[in-house]
Protein backbone atom coordinates (compact mmCIF):
# COMPACT_ATOMS: atom_id res chain seq x y z
CA UNK A 1 0.00 0.00 0.00
CA UNK A 2 1.45 3.65 -1.35
CA UNK A 3 1.52 6.12 1.94
CA UNK A 4 -0.66 9.24 1.46
CA UNK A 5 1.49 12.30 1.33
CA UNK A 6 1.69 14.14 4.30
CA UNK A 7 0.86 18.06 4.77
CA UNK A 8 3.62 20.48 6.07
CA UNK A 9 4.19 20.66 9.33
CA UNK A 10 3.46 23.46 11.84
CA UNK A 11 4.30 24.33 15.37
CA UNK A 12 6.78 23.85 17.67
CA UNK A 13 5.36 20.05 18.92
CA UNK A 14 6.89 16.87 18.41
CA UNK A 15 5.27 13.56 17.95
CA UNK A 16 5.74 10.29 19.09
CA UNK A 17 4.26 7.55 17.83
CA UNK A 18 4.44 3.91 19.38
CA UNK A 19 4.38 1.13 16.74
CA UNK A 20 6.40 -1.01 18.56
CA UNK A 21 3.99 -3.65 20.51
CA UNK A 22 3.69 -7.72 20.46
CA UNK A 23 0.16 -7.46 19.47
CA UNK A 24 -0.11 -10.54 21.77
CA UNK A 25 -4.10 -10.65 21.85
CA UNK A 26 -4.02 -10.24 18.14
CA UNK A 27 -1.42 -12.90 17.25
CA UNK A 28 1.60 -11.50 16.98
CA UNK A 29 -0.13 -9.52 13.81
CA UNK A 30 1.43 -6.44 12.79
CA UNK A 31 -1.34 -3.71 14.32
CA UNK A 32 -0.14 -0.83 12.97
CA UNK A 33 -1.02 -2.07 9.75
CA UNK A 34 -3.69 -2.93 9.87
CA UNK A 35 -6.59 -1.37 7.35
CA UNK A 36 -9.29 0.86 8.82
CA UNK A 37 -11.10 3.17 6.61
CA UNK A 38 -9.23 2.67 3.61
CA UNK A 39 -5.90 3.19 5.71
CA UNK A 40 -3.91 1.75 7.89
CA UNK A 41 -3.73 2.50 11.69
CA UNK A 42 -0.01 4.01 11.27
CA UNK A 43 -1.32 6.08 9.23
CA UNK A 44 -4.23 7.37 10.69
CA UNK A 45 -1.74 8.01 13.55
CA UNK A 46 0.58 10.03 11.18
CA UNK A 47 -2.09 12.30 9.96
CA UNK A 48 -3.25 13.07 12.98
CA UNK A 49 0.01 14.89 14.24
CA UNK A 50 1.34 15.51 10.78
CA UNK A 51 0.87 19.15 12.35
CA UNK A 52 3.77 18.21 14.54
CA UNK A 53 7.74 18.25 13.79
CA UNK A 54 9.49 16.10 14.00
CA UNK A 55 7.78 12.88 13.46
CA UNK A 56 8.87 10.31 15.08
CA UNK A 57 7.76 6.45 14.75
CA UNK A 58 9.04 3.71 17.23
CA UNK A 59 8.76 0.42 15.73
CA UNK A 60 10.02 -1.04 13.10
CA UNK A 61 10.41 0.50 9.76
CA UNK A 62 7.04 0.16 7.56
CA UNK A 63 7.65 3.00 4.75
CA UNK A 64 9.92 4.95 3.92
CA UNK A 65 8.69 8.54 4.41
CA UNK A 66 11.70 11.48 4.20
CA UNK A 67 9.55 13.13 6.98
CA UNK A 68 9.21 10.45 9.45
CA UNK A 69 12.26 9.77 12.14
CA UNK A 70 12.18 5.58 12.80
CA UNK A 71 14.02 4.65 15.67
CA UNK A 72 13.71 1.35 18.16
CA UNK A 73 13.72 1.06 22.01
CA UNK A 74 16.58 -1.05 22.96
CA UNK A 75 15.95 -3.88 23.55
CA UNK A 76 12.72 -4.37 21.27
CA UNK A 77 9.63 -4.81 23.12
CA UNK A 78 10.72 -3.28 26.09
CA UNK A 79 7.33 -1.28 26.99
CA UNK A 80 5.86 1.91 26.22
CA UNK A 81 7.77 3.96 28.32
CA UNK A 82 11.06 2.20 26.94
CA UNK A 83 9.63 3.42 23.65
CA UNK A 84 8.50 7.16 24.62
CA UNK A 85 12.29 6.85 26.38
CA UNK A 86 13.66 6.23 22.82
CA UNK A 87 11.45 8.37 20.97
CA UNK A 88 12.48 11.68 23.27
CA UNK A 89 15.99 10.98 22.28
CA UNK A 90 15.20 12.90 18.90
CA UNK A 91 12.83 15.23 20.78
CA UNK A 92 13.93 19.76 20.17
CA UNK A 93 11.01 20.90 21.15
CA UNK A 94 9.15 22.70 23.95
CA UNK A 95 6.01 19.47 24.15
CA UNK A 96 5.43 16.28 22.41
CA UNK A 97 2.25 14.76 21.66
CA UNK A 98 2.61 10.96 22.49
CA UNK A 99 -0.17 8.78 20.48
CA UNK A 100 0.01 4.83 20.54
CA UNK A 101 -0.34 3.63 16.78
CA UNK A 102 -3.65 1.45 17.15
CA UNK A 103 -6.37 4.40 17.57
CA UNK A 104 -8.09 3.99 14.65
CA UNK A 105 -10.05 7.58 15.47
CA UNK A 106 -6.62 9.08 15.64
CA UNK A 107 -7.07 11.96 13.55
CA UNK A 108 -10.16 13.18 15.88
CA UNK A 109 -8.78 12.30 19.14
CA UNK A 110 -5.80 14.29 18.30
CA UNK A 111 -7.77 17.21 17.15
CA UNK A 112 -9.46 17.48 20.39
CA UNK A 113 -6.15 16.92 22.16
CA UNK A 114 -5.55 19.73 20.04
CA UNK A 115 -8.12 22.31 21.28
CA UNK A 116 -7.35 22.11 24.65
CA UNK A 117 -3.90 23.89 25.62
CA UNK A 118 -1.73 22.16 28.19
CA UNK A 119 -2.03 25.73 30.11
CA UNK A 120 0.20 25.73 33.29
CA UNK A 121 -0.14 21.67 33.77
CA UNK A 122 2.81 19.64 32.80
CA UNK A 123 0.44 17.59 29.90
CA UNK A 124 -3.21 17.34 28.50
CA UNK A 125 -4.34 13.61 28.16
CA UNK A 126 -7.71 12.44 26.72
CA UNK A 127 -9.94 10.22 29.12
CA UNK A 128 -12.89 7.82 28.86
CA UNK A 129 -15.06 5.37 30.44
CA UNK A 130 -11.91 2.84 30.92
CA UNK A 131 -9.82 5.58 32.28
CA UNK A 132 -7.03 8.13 31.71
CA UNK A 133 -5.54 7.58 28.22
CA UNK A 134 -2.11 8.57 29.06
CA UNK A 135 -1.11 7.28 25.23
CA UNK A 136 -3.11 10.44 23.71
CA UNK A 137 -1.37 12.82 25.62
CA UNK A 138 0.41 16.05 25.26
CA UNK A 139 3.56 16.61 27.47
CA UNK A 140 6.02 19.33 28.16
CA UNK A 141 8.99 17.56 26.75
CA UNK A 142 11.51 18.80 29.80
CA UNK A 143 8.94 17.32 32.22
CA UNK A 144 8.54 13.74 30.72
CA UNK A 145 12.15 13.43 29.90
CA UNK A 146 13.09 13.72 33.95
CA UNK A 147 10.08 11.41 35.02
CA UNK A 148 11.74 9.12 32.28
CA UNK A 149 15.01 9.72 33.82
CA UNK A 150 13.78 8.83 37.18
CA UNK A 151 12.86 5.22 36.25
CA UNK A 152 15.27 2.34 36.32
CA UNK A 153 16.61 0.89 33.53
CA UNK A 154 15.33 3.51 31.07
CA UNK A 155 11.62 2.79 31.52
CA UNK A 156 12.33 -1.12 30.19
CA UNK A 157 8.89 -2.89 31.17
CA UNK A 158 7.79 0.00 33.03
CA UNK A 159 4.20 1.04 33.23
CA UNK A 160 2.58 4.60 31.72
CA UNK A 161 1.27 4.96 35.27
CA UNK A 162 4.62 5.24 36.94
CA UNK A 163 5.92 7.56 34.22
CA UNK A 164 3.03 10.11 34.56
CA UNK A 165 1.96 9.50 38.33
CA UNK A 166 3.83 12.78 39.21
CA UNK A 167 2.58 14.62 36.45
CA UNK A 168 0.16 17.43 36.75
CA UNK A 169 -2.35 16.84 33.87
CA UNK A 170 -5.38 18.18 32.58
CA UNK A 171 -8.26 15.55 31.15
CA UNK A 172 -10.47 15.85 28.16
CA UNK A 173 -13.26 13.64 27.93
CA UNK A 174 -13.14 11.87 24.54
CA UNK A 175 -16.37 9.98 24.83
CA UNK A 176 -15.13 7.08 22.30
CA UNK A 177 -12.65 8.30 20.66
CA UNK A 178 -9.64 6.69 22.45
CA UNK A 179 -11.10 3.63 21.28
CA UNK A 180 -8.01 1.23 20.45
CA UNK A 181 -7.37 -1.85 18.70
CA UNK A 182 -6.40 -4.93 21.09
CA UNK A 183 -8.18 -7.54 19.53
CA UNK A 184 -9.86 -8.78 16.51
CA UNK A 185 -13.68 -7.51 18.12
CA UNK A 186 -11.62 -4.52 18.51
CA UNK A 187 -10.97 -4.46 14.62
CA UNK A 188 -14.16 -5.44 13.40
CA UNK A 189 -15.73 -2.84 15.61
CA UNK A 190 -14.03 -0.32 14.31
CA UNK A 191 -14.22 -1.00 10.95
CA UNK A 192 -18.30 -1.23 11.16
CA UNK A 193 -18.06 2.14 12.80
CA UNK A 194 -16.03 3.89 10.10
CA UNK A 195 -18.14 1.77 7.49
CA UNK A 196 -21.28 3.92 9.20
CA UNK A 197 -19.70 6.73 8.76
CA UNK A 198 -18.73 6.92 5.37
CA UNK A 199 -22.61 5.76 5.06
CA UNK A 200 -23.87 8.67 6.89
CA UNK A 201 -21.37 11.20 5.03
CA UNK A 202 -22.62 10.10 1.52
CA UNK A 203 -26.67 10.54 2.53
CA UNK A 204 -25.39 14.26 3.85
CA UNK A 205 -22.77 14.43 0.29
CA UNK A 206 -26.29 13.27 -1.88
CA UNK A 207 -28.00 15.62 0.12
CA UNK A 208 -25.85 18.61 -0.64
CA UNK A 209 -26.45 18.45 -4.64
Amino acid sequence: MTAPALPHATGGVAAIILAGGRASRLGGADKPQLVVDGETLLDHALRAVSWCDPLIVVGPPASVRAEVVWTRETPAFGGPVAAIAAGLAHVDREEVCVLAADTPRAVEAVALLRAHPTGDADGTCLADADGVQWLIGRYRTATLRRAVEALPDGGRDASIRSLVSGLRLDLVNAGDLAADVDTWDDLERARARAAQAAQVRGRTDQEAT
